[in-house]
């Protein structure tokens, strides 16, 4: 569970598959309630954000915009 917001099963941890083989990445976990888990993939039983899906949504399109690096 994330901060206390029930997932929505079943949901995985998802890597990009841009992802490099060398481990350097992040995962994404989408879970109920419009929200999405962000985790460090070295570390799965580490720390993770949450943020709203809309928010992953923006950060995705400015990345792939070349608006933030």
């Amino acid at each position: 569970m994330c901060m206390g917001v029930p997932i929505a099963p079943p949901t995985v941890w998802r890597k990009s598959s841009y992802s490099l083989l060398n481990g350097e990445c992040v995962e994404v976990r989408f879970i109920g309630r419009g929200h999405v888990c962000i985790r460090d993939s070295k570390v799965p039983a580490g720390p993770f954000l949450m943020c709203a899906s809309g928010d992953w949504t923006a950060l995705v399109r400015a990345v792939q915009d070349g608006v933030w690096q």
